[in-house]
């Protein structure tokens, strides 16, 4: 193919790998390659924290293509390979093994990384993060009867590997800064539910607590050393307190950032015409919200890269998709669409007490931002579509669940 054009994905996770995909069955017949930082062919994250975590699922299982794929449909695939260097004017990236790749088009999934804060004691054996399959492999050792684990952050990661090692018998104690797991995400109503969910399978829930330090004996941890002074023994920690995007490479090209990621527009596009930015990285402008939103979850790595790919074909489309994450954590599995950073009220469908219910966060003019279904798995399409009305809904129906929500859904 010489003379081709060469398009360039950076990122061998999932968005990277359905970037390839779809740059294929859309028809083109250039050259692509893909580059990975990890030895490992891509594959999906959340089970990592779910599934696999709890010995549900392989690594094969949610790995997205065999490698045979790749050259059956022509794609360079080079893993174990880091972008150190973008030269955007010379249409070039640099790698940590030196080689150097040109591109007519670049898209980057590059992802993101867990968040390291400079708690001391952290760089002791037995402290681990949770990003890659080996992560998840070592801290999965650690899950046995008995055995003590300490999690600091109860956010989604901390709260699903708690699940996962009380299911293997591990004692498990999560210490979080906020006065309710989940806070940013879901606020307050839902919080609640999840503190209950916690303490009625055994997990010991420290809520509005800092911790000091992580303790050692001879480099290992021992535990944790709580701001008000208490202690948490433990085998091992786990630091789950967010994730950190891989953009800084992007960023000292000169690319515009937004809300910690790079800046796109609704077909993906970054400030510069030949790139284009998918999954954990980008801050998307929604032509719903008429916001940039970045969130780091599965739906975008699965969906926004065909649209990316449009762009890159010179056919740009519009990146539409609600925002959607779902959790699985001992008897509740929930799935959560839509955008409510700020929200009016929180409106229950059904009973909160067995956790068999819908919540809906509403605007001041009673439109519905989002929705999140809790051990019901129908409806969401109706959800959506309450969301997307943007029409004021009648509150007192909404949270009766004889009223059918296609009808409120017009």
């Amino acid at each position: 193919m010489a003379g081709s054009p060469t398009f360039v994905i950076i990122g061998g996770g999932l968005a990277g790998a359905k970037a390839a995909e779809a740059l294929r069955s859309k028809g083109f017949d250039g050259q692509v390659v893909l580059f990975g930082a990890e030895e490992r062919l891509p594959y999906e994250r959340p089970p990592l924290s779910k599934e696999f975590m709890a010995g549900k699922k392989t690594v094969e299982e949610f790995t997205v293509q065999p490698q045979s794929w790749y050259a059956e449909h022509d794609v360079d695939l080079k893993l174990g390979t880091e972008v150190t260097t973008l030269d955007r004017t010379a249409h070039m990236v640099a790698f940590n093994s030196g080689d150097h790749e040109h591109y007519d088009k670049l898209l980057l999934a590059t992802g993101s990384r867990a968040r390291k804060p400079p708690i001391p004691g952290s760089d002791a054996h037995g402290v681990y993060y949770l990003r890659t399959v080996d992560d998840a492999n070592e801290l999965l050792a650690q899950f046995t009867e008995g055995r003590r684990l300490a999690i600091i952050g109860a956010g989604w990661i901390g709260l699903e590997v708690a699940a996962s090692a009380r299911g293997l018998g591990a004692d498990v104690t999560v210490v979080e800064t906020a006065a309710l797991p989940l806070q940013a995400s879901l606020g307050k109503e839902a919080g609640e539910v999840f503190v209950g969910l916690h303490r009625d399978h055994g997990v010991d829930l420290r809520l509005g607590t800092t911790v000091d330090e992580i303790t050692t004996a001879d480099h290992k941890a021992t535990g944790l050393r709580l701001g008000d002074g208490s202690t948490v023994e433990a085998d091992a920690v786990l630091v789950a307190v967010g994730a950190q995007p891989n953009v800084e490479f992007a960023e000292r090209s000169g690319l515009v950032i937004a809300d910690g990621g790079l800046a796109v527009d609704e077909s993906l596009k970054t400030s510069d015409d030949d790139i284009f930015a998918v999954g954990d990285i980008a801050a998307a402008e929604h032509p719903l919200f008429g916001v940039p939103i970045r969130t780091e979850h599965w739906a975008n790595a699965l969906k926004q890269p065909a649209v990316a790919v449009d762009g890159m074909l010179g056919t740009p489309g519009s990146y539409d998709e609600l925002p959607y994450f779902f959790t699985d954590q001992f008897d509740l599995g929930m799935e959560y669409v839509g955008y409510a950073p700020q929200y009016q009220m929180a409106i229950t469908r059904g009973d909160l007490g067995t956790r068999e219910f819908t919540m809906f966060w509403l605007d001041g003019g009673h439109r519905v931002l989002a929705g999140m279904n809790v051990n019901i798995w129908e409806g969401l399409d109706d959800i959506k579509a309450l969301i997307r009305s943007r029409r004021p809904v009648d509150v007192g129906a909404l949270a009766d669940p004889s009223v059918s929500l296609s009808t409120l859904a017009g």
